[in-house]
């Protein structure tokens, strides 16, 4: 047992304002790579609304002075902070610490990443950095003053002087006019390069824009600029939200936890969520950073402006914000190609979160650590929550329960009752039940079954939400279940309409029917659910030939596949795969359809998916088999429509200049998603010619993926390499690729040779996950039944807590499923992980992770 089993468990029950609240804040650095000092002067007051001692928290850091309205003080400190006798009303806090950047690999409060200072402080780096009360619903305004010998000198909010001193020292002076939590104030200091640009806000007001990067990097920022000034101009035109510094800055960094931060006027992005160019970049890494550039920019109101209160409200900011980002890129892209990628990262990593031990609700009730709680359930079901709720209350109303939600929290730190109230306010609602939604784990299931009598159509759902053992059943939650009737002919005989569901069972009725039609339900994926009920081939077949829902066009088609790989799994036959592939055939054919969606078309569901479905069912999944079963379903589709996917191949090929825009992305999605299956059949010529011939990434790393898929391509995955062994980010893309395709019985194998490699870093996040994490989506390779993979990622993980907790206990996440397995396999799983428990000086993140795994 983990020897954090027993750490303290924060609660949200426990929840007390803060004994005192900070006016103004005067923070001095005085860079030195082990040696920096920070000197704070901050103005606190009394909160009326509290009472208690005066704690300041404070972690790994000397202090070397501390005074109370001038007269020196001697502060009691433990690891966590400090405590000190203070006056009875407003008082000046003065000290004085010392920090070592140089030191600090967990990349957590103040750190140094190649020679650049940079920091990180959300949920809790800020302690790291100076005694302050670190938590989000303390605000303030800060001033900044920044001392070194580097050239660029970066903080929060506008910059108000600069200059260098008589010793010739450089220094930088900012001031943030808008009052912050401490997880947003940021640090930079490097020798960079501006890539600028500008803005005119609405009301006429011109924003500075600039992306830091380090020299020769600069010509990799154009899309990551432009993607800036339309997330500006699309939140003006949207949500009425305008910017309000006068200058925005973004900063590339190459070692860094997360994709990017949101500080106040100063984003810190990792690089590979800014840098991109033709030959580096693919068109997904494209979409990435056109959708991360938005989100961190659209945080500029929804979490900055308006913050949480307290970490357990962090979805109101993050499930909002990606609801806001999702929006944008299907504005710029394609609207329902975007909600089916959505739909599979949810079911992906959320409805697997679900499933096992790491469980939460969009509001936590308690955790140990708070980093840990950056989930999929956070986010991702976050924003689902956010689009049920503009389901439930229709557009306009949204756009009204948003704009007063903005006006009455403005600089302010909210809950998720904030949130909820601002939309009955303008619809007099009542959203008790729907707050569920925040408060229940688990994934939903909903039945459904039908009946029919002379022009009468009946759905009767029924919904549970499955629960651990112990608990008190859950509650009905509200459903707005998208339906839509198609007639027997393939006619539309009822539009989409939405469908709200409030009780445990609960039957809608359609009259005045000639036929008895089809239904085609959860239109749009309308709720974050599992959806039960009684079907056949022939039923998805005629959806995914006649359903003009695209969403439910494409489910289909992931239904007969799931159905066909189960049937293969199981050694028995099924109608379902000749079914599926007649149909396929059809979607494919039909050039009326966006490209991007047809390629979608073509991938089947993950073997993890099927290994769920398989758990649920009751039975153990063999990895093996279900890797086998896959690689049999393509090479059926591979072999029935060869010519067509040739012929697709090459009426999508363009010509001319790569562009990332949407439109020629969606064609080589298509291309190179016909690619893969073509290489099973001719033994990789064609992909072999496009990789000879590529002009840009996508099409490079296309042809690669694809005879790496098929067994192939070993004298490319040589060329790559010699080609850009000098360019980190591209490398991520060669080592995720051995990790992620390698042969089962050789995944190990070919991981330890990866982190052997020259061009592997041990402290660096994207190489970790680029090995570890590709690793463990390695379904078969990851669970092959000598156990080796995981004694590799448990060395890895025990190696990576000594030296980035954070990291660590994200890449775990592969040993959380290991119950849903068969006998010998949980062994090898629970001894790794029982392993990892026991080992001297293990992390508070780890530990949790290790301790929720096993209990």
């Amino acid at each position: 047992m983990s020897p954090h089993a027993h750490a303290p468990i924060i609660r949200l029950a426990d929840y007390t304002p803060p004994a005192y609240l900070v006016e103004t804040v005067s923070l001095t650095f005085k860079l030195a790579p082990n040696a920096t000092r920070v000197l704070s002067r901050i103005r606190f007051v009394p909160n009326p609304a509290s009472s208690g001692a005066f704690f300041l928290n404070g972690e790994n850091m000397r202090l070397i002075s501390a005074a109370i309205d001038g007269v020196a003080v001697a502060p009691e400190i433990t690891a966590q902070g400090l405590t000190c006798p203070v006056p009875a009303g407003a008082f000046t806090w003065e000290a004085e610490v010392e920090i070592d950047p140089q030191s600090n690999t967990a990349l957590n409060g103040l750190y140094m990443s190649n020679g650049m200072f940079c920091s990180q402080c959300e949920a809790e780096g800020f302690r790291q950095i100076t005694y302050y009360p670190d938590r989000p619903d303390v605000m303030a305004v800060f001033d900044v003053r920044v001392e070194g010998t580097l050239p660029v000198l970066l903080s929060n909010g506008n910059l108000t002087d600069s200059g260098k001193t008589e010793a010739g020292v450089n220094w930088a002076q900012w001031h943030d006019p808008w009052p912050k939590p401490s997880y947003l104030f940021a640090l930079v200091a490097g020798d960079l390069v501006a890539v600028s640009d500008a803005f005119t806000t609405k009301s006429g007001r011109d924003v500075a824009l600039n992306i830091y990067v380090r020299s020769g990097d600069a010509q990799s920022c154009a899309y990551a600029m432009e993607v800036l000034k339309r997330s500006m101009r699309w939140d003006e035109e949207t949500y009425g939200r305008e910017y309000d510094l006068d200058i925005f800055n973004i900063v590339a960094v190459d070692d860094f936890n997360m994709g990017a931060m949101e500080n106040k006027g100063l984003n810190i992005f990792n690089s590979r969520a800014v840098l991109a160019s033709p030959d580096t970049a693919t068109d997904v890494e494209y979409a990435r950073i056109e959708t991360i550039i938005a989100h961190e920019y659209f945080h500029n109101w929804t979490g900055n402006r308006i913050t949480c209160r307290d970490w357990f409200q962090l979805s109101l900011k993050e499930g909002l914000t990606v609801f806001r980002d999702r929006q944008f890129t299907g504005d710029m892209r394609s609207v329902s190609v975007k909600r089916i990628e959505d739909a599979i990262a949810l079911r992906a990593g959320q409805f697997k979160e679900d499933s096992g031990p790491l469980s939460h609700p969009v509001r936590p009730e308690s955790f140990v650590e708070i980093n840990n709680f950056y989930t999929d359930t956070i986010y991702r079901k976050g924003a689902e929550v956010i689009g049920m709720l503009k389901r439930l209350v229709g557009d306009a109303n949204y756009a009204k329960a948003l704009d007063h939600y903005f006006d009455a929290n403005d600089g302010k730190a909210a809950t998720i009752e904030d949130w909820l109230s601002a939309f009955e306010a303008v619809t007099g609602r009542d959203l008790s039940q729907f707050k569920r939604w925040y408060e229940q784990a688990g994934t939903p299931r909903l039945s459904v079954a039908e009946s029919w009598d002379d022009g009468t159509f009946t759905l009767h759902f029924e919904q549970s939400l499955p629960q651990p053992a112990g608990q008190e059943p859950a509650k009905p939650m509200v459903l707005p279940i998208a339906v839509g009737l198609i007639g027997p002919h393939g006619n539309e005989v009822l539009p989409t309409q939405i469908l709200e569901m409030t009780e445990a069972k609960q039957s809608f009725t359609f009259t005045d029917l000639a036929a008895r039609p089809v239904a085609s339900i959860l239109r749009g994926f309308s709720a974050p659910l599992i959806l039960e009920q009684e079907s056949n081939s022939a039923k998805q077949a005629f959806l995914l030939q006649h359903d003009t829902d695209p969403f439910n066009k494409w489910e289909a088609g992931q239904a007969l596949a799931r159905a066909s790989l189960r049937a293969r799994a199981s050694g028995g036959n099924d109608d379902s795969e000749r079914a599926y592939l007649a149909a396929l055939g059809d979607v494919l054919r039909d050039q009326n359809l966006d490209p991007a969606f047809r390629g979608l078309m073509l991938a089947l569901p993950s073997e993890d998916e099927l290994a769920q479905a398989i758990a649920d069912a009751g039975s153990a999944p063999d990895p093996a088999v279900l890797h086998q079963a896959k690689a049999g379903l393509r090479a059926a589709i591979a072999a029935q429509h060869g010519p067509l996917l040739v012929d697709i191949y090459q009426q999508n090929q363009i010509t001319g200049p790569y562009s990332p825009a949407a439109d020629d992305a969606s064609k080589r999605a298509l291309t190179n998603a016909a690619l893969a299956l073509i290489a099973l059949n001719d033994t990789g010529v064609i992909a072999e010619n496009q990789y000879a011939n590529a002009s840009n990434m996508t099409d490079q790393l296309g042809a690669l993926s694809a005879l790496l898929r098929a067994g192939l391509g070993q004298q490319q995955l040589a060329a790559f390499e010699q080609q850009w062994q000098h360019d980190p980010l591209v490398m991520n893309k060669w080592f995720s690729l051995q990790a992620q395709f390698a042969a089962p019985e050789k995944a190990a194998n070919v991981a330890q040779a990866l982190v052997k490699h020259q061009g592997f870093t041990a402290s660096n996040p994207n190489n970790l996950r680029a090995v570890l994490g590709a690793l463990s989506a390695n379904h078969a390779g990851f669970h092959y039944d000598d156990g080796a993979s995981y004694a590799f990622l448990a060395d890895w993980l025990i190696r990576t807590d000594k030296i980035n907790p954070q990291i660590a206990a994200r890449l775990s996440g592969g040993f959380a499923q290991w119950r849903r397995y068969d006998a010998a396999r949980q062994a090898l799983m629970t001894a790794q992980l029982e392993r990892m428990g026991t080992q001297p000086g293990l992390s508070r993140n780890l530990g949790e992770m290790i301790a929720r795994m096993l209990g």
